[in-house]
């Protein structure tokens, strides 16, 4: 689970711790005290020590004479308290905690319920006797309401104003959040004698007394068996005020008598002084009493430094909230959520009035309708695709059908023009036809006679070249063409056979003529 931030607030001094529970063992691991709130005042001597702990980051200077010269380089004096929650906290990511504010007075108060009082009745009745009785504004969004041992119940309001959340809100702001999770709001008194009701194994007749000492302010909370019996009026005293012990035995028979308490069988000590010499002083006032301090056994504190260790018991109220939480987690114990409505509306990621949940459905219509025609015109957006696609392949098939029709029309065009050559180039090859059959004629009937080849230069001269075994023959071939003149007979033997060689040529013009006649 997440850690859980219990921040207690009382007066100028805020006790914080941060607590974990894994395997069914809490572990605190890290606790604080912070002696400055966001105001601009001078600190006293422990202040002083809170302040210098984060001198040399946020540029405070420390005058020799104990006081705080708030010359800050980065925040202002406002952020006093965030610089210094920061540099207690370092290591620890807020942003993943949960918190836990634990208020007393004057942000919470009390009022006693009587038994004929029902929870149906929390709302009416008793708000209207508070508005009577009361003074000051309080919330009257959230009631939590606590069984005393009398049978009556006491009912815990909270302020209207809680400078306690405003604290949490500015530490969120000034982390660069806009709000932390705040799960729970407890009351002080109840959380403490809840955690000592717990840990010390009371007699169900016993009175007991939890003394919270502070350093401005002390609680006296009175307990009969383990249930609550009366909360005294807050104390004016702490370990910065407090010169003798006196003063608290007179208060506690004060309240002794107010809550109707006959005698203290215990008596449990706690906060920023659980001394010996005050323990043994309540010996020596209520010599009946067994008088004991708080303990921190069961839970881890490892995570803590030495100092922190030493003084364990002062953040015993925070402690005892985070305590109680895990249990009503645990269904353990039922306990009182005092967390305004207000805040819990701003911590939602989705601020709806009741008029915003009525256009929840619209919403939702509307998706629906918008996510239907998108989803049609798509369907129709890839059809005018594939027909673009088909289109386009059939303009390029006819675009290679046209081409070739040109081709062909090029071809025909050009039909004429190539008769013309073909009947150009043919013309006369008739005659041509007349000479190659007399020469082949007159070739076959002597069998001594060969033409070896035919010249037909671009000249008007036509060449004939070949052999015969006889020359009587070349005179004979001479005569049957006409226009031939024999132009040399060479001897050449050919395979120890007398043979000649000769040269015939013809005027194609005159041969033509003569042919064509």
């Amino acid at each position: 689970m997440k850690p859980l931030v219990c921040l207690y607030c009382e007066g100028t001094d805020s006790k914080i711790v941060v607590v974990t529970k894994e395997n069914n063992q809490i572990k605190i691991l890290r606790a604080a005290s912070v002696d400055l709130v966001g105001s601009a005042h001078s600190p006293g001597e422990n202040e002083t020590e809170a302040v210098q702990m984060i001198s040399d980051e946020a540029g405070i200077q420390i005058d020799a004479g104990g006081g705080a010269n708030l010359s800050m380089q980065g925040f202002s004096t406002g952020s006093l308290f965030e610089s210094l929650v920061n540099a207690e906290m370092r290591g620890i990511k807020l942003h993943q905690c949960e918190f836990i504010p634990v208020l007393t007075e004057p942000s919470i108060f009390y009022q006693i319920i009587p038994k004929r009082v029902t929870d149906s009745m929390i709302t009416t009745d008793v708000i209207k006797d508070t508005i009577i009785q009361s003074d000051r504004p309080f919330d009257r969004s959230n009631v939590g309401l606590t069984a005393l041992s009398d049978g009556n119940s006491l009912a815990s309001f909270l302020a209207q104003d809680v400078p306690c959340f405003k604290m949490i809100n500015s530490l969120a702001r000034y982390n660069g959040k806009r709000v932390y999770k705040l799960i729970s709001v407890k009351s002080a008194e109840l959380s403490l004698a809840y955690f000592v009701a717990k840990k010390k194994k009371f007699f169900p007749d016993d009175y007991s007394l939890i003394v919270y000492i502070g350093k401005e302010y002390s609680k006296l909370i009175f307990l009969q068996g383990r249930k609550l019996k009366h909360i005294g009026a807050t104390l004016d005293l702490g370990t910065s005020n407090l010169h003798t012990y006196d003063v608290y035995f007179s208060k506690i028979l004060l309240e002794m008598e107010n809550g109707g308490i006959p005698n203290l069988d215990n008596i449990v000590v706690c906060g920023e002084d659980d001394s010996e010499n005050l323990i043994l002083s309540f010996y020596g006032t209520f010599p009946e009493a067994n008088v004991s301090k708080l303990d921190f056994d069961n839970v881890d504190v490892s995570s803590l430094s030495e100092d922190a260790r030493i003084k364990i018991s002062s953040f015993s109220v925070p402690f005892a909230a985070a305590l109680e939480f895990f249990d009503e987690l645990s269904k353990e114990t039922t306990g009182i959520n005092l967390l305004p409505r207000h805040i819990k509306e701003d911590q939602k990621v989705f601020q709806f009035g009741w008029h915003g949940y009525l256009v929840v459905p619209l919403l939702f219509v509307a998706a629906f309708y918008f996510t239907t025609n998108i989803l049609v015109k798509q369907i129709e957006i890839n059809k005018l695709k594939s027909e673009i696609q088909f289109q386009t392949e059939l303009k390029r098939q006819n675009l290679s059908t046209l081409m070739e029709i040109d081709n062909l029309t090029a071809r025909i065009n050009n039909f004429g023009q190539t008769q013309a050559i073909l009947d150009s180039a043919a013309k006369g090859t008739g005659i041509w036809n007349k000479l190659l059959f007399n020469l082949s004629d007159f070739v076959g009937k002597k069998k001594t006679f060969w033409v070896r080849n035919i010249v037909l230069p671009d000249s008007a001269v036509v060449t004939i070249d070949g052999h015969s075994l006889n020359r009587k023959v070349l005179t004979e071939f001479a005569s049957a063409l006409p226009t031939a003149t024999l132009q040399n007979i060479i001897y050449e033997a050919i395979r120890e056979q007398d043979a000649f060689r000769f040269t015939l040529t013809l005027r194609k013009e005159e041969l033509l003529k003569a042919l064509h006649e």
